[in-house]
C-alpha cells in the first residue's frame, strides 16, 4: 500500500518561507512574527470599519494572510517551537478572521445594507469563531492532518482572502457580508458534522 505524501505547501507558504530564511541565524522569534500580523490584521479590521479606505482595508488584509505563514514557517525552519507560540498564533487568527466580518459590517453600516450590517457581521464573526473552536478540537482528537485544507494547484480555500481588493473595487464588499452570513453557518455545521465523526457521538465541546 503507497505511503502518504503529504500535499506540497501553498504558493504563499513557500513564498514566506524563502523570506524569513534570511532571519534564520538571529534573535528573531516566530512569537515576533504573530505579533507582526496580529498587528497588521487588527489595523486591517480597523480600516473596514471605518468604512472610508475599504480599498487600503483590503491591501492591508492582504498582508495580513500573507504574514499569517511566516511564523509557522520559521518555526519549522529553526525548530523555534514553543506551547505558547502555537496558543498565541490561534489567538490572532481568531481575533483577525472573526475581526473581520465584525469591521466589515461596521463599516458597511452606511451601504444600502444600512444598519443590519452590523450584526450581519457580528452574525457571520460568531459563525467563523464556532469554526474555530471546533478545527482546535479535531486538531487535539487527530492532529494537524484533521483540519489540512484542501488544495489546488498550490492554492488553499482561504486564499480567497487574496480577492478582496478585487471584492472591493467591484463594489461587491455588501454581497460579500451578505454571503458570508449565509455561508459561514453552513461551514459552521458541515464542521460539526466532521468534528462529530472524529470525536464520535460522545464527543462534547
Amino acid at each position: 500500500m503507497a505511503a502518504n505524501v503529504a500535499p506540497a505547501k501553498p504558493w504563499d507558504a513557500r513564498l514566506a518561507a524563502r523570506l524569513v530564511a534570511a532571519f534564520a541565524d538571529t534573535s528573531l522569534q516566530p512569537n515576533h512574527l504573530t505579533a507582526v500580523r496580529l498587528l497588521v490584521g487588527v489595523a486591517a479590521v480597523l480600516l473596514f470599519a471605518l468604512g472610508t479606505h475599504p480599498l487600503a482595508a483590503s491591501w492591508v488584509l492582504v498582508l495580513s494572510n500573507f504574514l499569517d505563514h511566516t511564523d509557522g514557517e520559521f518555526a519549522r525552519m529553526t525548530g523555534r517551537f514553543s506551547r505558547f507560540g502555537h496558543e498565541f498564533d490561534l489567538f490572532a487568527d481568531r481575533v483577525v478572521t472573526v475581526g473581520l466580518f465584525v469591521g466589515i459590517g461596521i463599516g458597511l453600516r452606511q451601504s444600502n445594507l444600512g444598519w443590519p450590517a452590523i450584526m450581519m457581521g457580528l452574525f457571520a464573526g460568531g459563525a467563523v469563531m464556532c469554526i474555530f473552536r471546533l478545527r482546535e478540537h479535531m486538531e487535539r482528537l487527530g492532529g494537524k492532518s484533521a483540519t489540512r485544507q484542501p488544495q489546488f494547484a498550490g492554492f488553499e480555500l482561504e486564499d480567497i482572502l487574496y480577492l478582496c481588493p478585487l471584492v472591493v473595487l467591484a463594489g461587491w464588499l455588501p454581497v460579500f457580508l451578505v454571503a458570508a452570513t449565509l455561508g459561514a453557518p453552513l461551514a459552521c455545521l458541515l464542521f460539526y458534522i466532521q468534528y462529530r465523526r472524529h470525536s464520535g457521538a460522545g464527543g462534547g465541546l
